[in-house]
């Protein structure tokens, strides 16, 4: 099952993708956060949940780590691997009664780790955090990509200058051997 909960108007507010095979436990997590501010989409596996990426990406994922199939710890590594989605913050949601879930987690490349059951104040205050960061990410490849632009720019506009004083060289030599020329 694969629906999408848009709440409020436009797509200011942060779209959080939630994977869960639980129904009961997705419906609770969808309106707890959407009640929080957020535009949810749900999905109940890994597969559906990349489909649902594809389809609108997502701010935030948030993965059960036991998830039938391809474990939520895959579908981490499979959007680590992915150039279009490699950026998108994942938290990852793990049980209590397994410690190594959460080692495993952030071997895969989760960005952090929610134990279940989850206090949402933490949980908002993990979505907050990590939308921050990955607000800030996005902001400085920016700043870099406008850096580089100038950098290419310089080194352009210093080509053209070096061609020009070699031009001006060539010149004064061939204006020197002209005044030598009438001097003799």
């Amino acid at each position: 099952m694969n629906s999408t909960a848009e709440t409020g108007s436009g797509s200011a507010q942060p779209r959080v993708l939630v994977i869960e095979p639980n129904r009961n436990y997705l419906g609770v997590l969808a309106r707890r956060l959407s009640e929080s501010g957020y535009r949810i989409a749900t999905a109940e596996s890994a597969q559906s949940g990349l489909s649902e990426m594809y389809r609108i990406p997502a701010h935030i994922v948030i993965c059960e780590c036991d998830l039938p199939g391809t474990t939520g710890i895959e579908l981490v590594r499979m959007i680590r691997e992915d150039p279009l989605h490699r950026d998108v913050p994942v938290l990852l949601v793990v049980g209590r009664s397994d410690p190594n879930a959460a080692v495993r987690a952030f071997e895969a490349g989760a960005d952090g780790v929610v134990r279940k059951p989850c206090h949402f104040e933490v949980l908002n205050a993990c979505i907050a955090r990590q939308l921050d960061r990955a607000e800030a990410v996005k902001r400085l490849v920016e700043d870099n990509a406008a850096l580089d632009a100038k950098v290419i720019s310089r080194v352009i506009e210093l080509g053209e200058v070096r061609d020009q004083l070699r031009a001006a060289e060539k010149e004064q030599r061939r204006l020197a051997a002209i005044v030598e020329g009438r001097a003799a």
